[in-house]
């Protein structure tokens, strides 16, 4: 296949899902390995599970940095601007068309009754990616249980990435103690990938000022974006503290109104910002505001995908992508619970949830019409429920 043709291939890939991956990180890395692994075997699972725990060590929007990582597997920077840029337009784009009816209107539309359906069909693609990257990453009783402990954790209210990088310290330490602990210089391989960087002198905010730039936005939206670990949610305390509280750009309402719609679209959660931007300075700040914040990600990828067949290759650090895709996945099924919690309420979500389960286990439906019919299923059994 032509390098053109790859890029073409890639943009189609990732317009779709950008289109369609409603749910959050962990439902669009579901879509993505369905896509990517399952049906056009571009990796192996194992490689693409090295690509999601070392995705989840770095700042920024882990599903959005995993297509980027697919991207530059298939064909190099190229690639990653492509399938980053390809996943990422069509939420911008949505959320941008929102916060325009939001100005002009004063309210956001209403998509309630096809959420109803989406919800638990997304939930039932993050099972069946749950099932099949469990079989890779859970290589013994030792990972079993380090996975346990972590979601363990997540569940109970700790950090993701604080439980992230316990499991896969601990899990290192603890599997390399039954195996080769020759005093070789991989020994301190580890210790200087593990280091997180300067997060907590990037975090600061900018000062008080009356006047918002687009100068001043993108540096706000860019040190976001160097900095914010965890999941999208994490997203919502650095705007409440820096955009309302201290910098007092936009109310606490409008901040909310701009969570909801980066819920209510499809893509990376971050295209909240696109929202924020449109809300201060109208297009220019939704323009400024959306590259501040995904720019970072670009970068970080491009410089991590290169060096992580290198460190697999080292013994120490195999053994800690081991352990840390093994918490990966426990984070995957922590979030499938606290979903599942959420979701599966009423009779009308089970039904859906039944239902594309049976798609999905049974005959291995792919993710787009899952989510497809899931959000029709939901609007219909909602009608129908409203009307009895």
């Amino acid at each position: 296949m032509s390098p053109v043709s790859r890029l073409r291939e890639l943009a189609g890939l990732f317009a779709k899902l950008g289109l369609i991956a409603f749910g959050g990180p962990a439902a669009h890395i579901a879509m993505l390995e369905d896509e990517v692994v399952a049906r056009r075997n571009w990796m192996t699972r194992q490689h693409f599970l090295d690509l999601v725990g070392a995705t989840n060590l770095i700042p920024g929007p882990n599903s959005t940095e995993m297509m980027m990582h697919i991207g530059y597997e298939r064909a190099g920077w190229k690639g990653l601007i492509v399938a980053g840029g390809s996943f990422i337009i069509p939420a911008v784009t949505l959320t941008a068309l929102a916060a325009w009816f939001y100005v002009a209107y004063g309210s956001l539309p209403t998509v309630a009754p096809f959420l109803v359906g989406i919800k638990p069909a997304v939930l039932i693609i993050i099972l069946g990616a749950l099932w099949r990257l469990g079989k890779n990453a859970i290589k013994g009783w030792r990972l079993a249980v380090i996975a346990f402990l972590v979601a363990a954790g997540v569940l109970a209210g700790q950090s993701e990435i604080v439980c992230l990088l316990a499991g896969g310290v601990a899990g290192m330490l603890w599997l390399r103690s039954h195996g080769d602990t020759s005093d070789t210089a991989e020994r301190w391989v580890p210790m200087l990938f593990l280091r997180p960087g300067t997060s907590q002198v990037l975090a600061a905010t900018v000062a008080v000022t009356a006047t918002v730039s687009l100068w001043k936005l993108g540096w706000f939206f860019l040190k976001v974006g160097f900095v914010l670990y965890g999941s999208g949610y994490v997203l919502i305390a650095f705007l409440e503290g820096g955009l309302v509280q201290e910098l007092g750009w936009i109310t606490q309402a409008q901040l909310l109104d701009a969570v909801a719609i980066g819920q209510f679209t499809p893509g990376p959660v971050l295209s909240t910002a696109t929202f924020i931007g449109f809300l201060i300075e109208g297009i220019p700040g939704a323009v400024v505001a959306t590259l501040g914040i995904f720019l970072p990600a670009f970068l970080l990828v491009g410089m991590l995908n290169p060096l992580i067949p290198a460190l697999r290759s080292s013994v120490w650090v195999s053994t800690f992508l081991d352990a840390v895709n093994a918490s990966a996945v426990a984070l995957m099924a922590a979030v499938s619970i606290e979903i599942g919690l959420q979701v599966l309420i009423d009779p009308v979500s089970i039904a859906v949830a039944l239902i594309a389960a049976v798609a999905v286990f049974r005959y291995r439906i792919g993710s787009v019409w899952i989510v497809l019919g899931g959000g029709f299923l939901g609007f219909v059994l909602s009608l129908v429920a409203t009307s009895i």
